[in-house]
């Protein structure tokens, strides 16, 4: 498919999905690596809390929150 073409289907809101191969597409700067951290039972128990409260799964509360309190950090 032409670029004019691609353009024009995406500006009109059609979709362009299958005129693209996701199967390797990749976001830069968000590889992923895993790690083990160790958390007292109090800590899991609150973060369980807030997970059910926010109705999300202790990972993501752990990663807003770290990510919330990185961004402090950089200002």
């Amino acid at each position: 498919m032409k670029a004019r073409k691609f353009d024009k289907k995406f500006d009109e809101g059609e979709s362009i999905a299958d005129a693209l191969d996701l199967s390797r597409a990749r976001r830069p700067g968000q590889e992923q690596k895993r790690v083990n951290v160790d958390f007292p039972v109090w800590m899991i128990t609150a973060l369980d809390s807030e997970a059910r409260r926010l109705g999300v799964t202790r990972q993501s509360v752990i990663k807003m929150w770290l990510a919330e309190r990185l961004q402090t950090a950089r200002q």
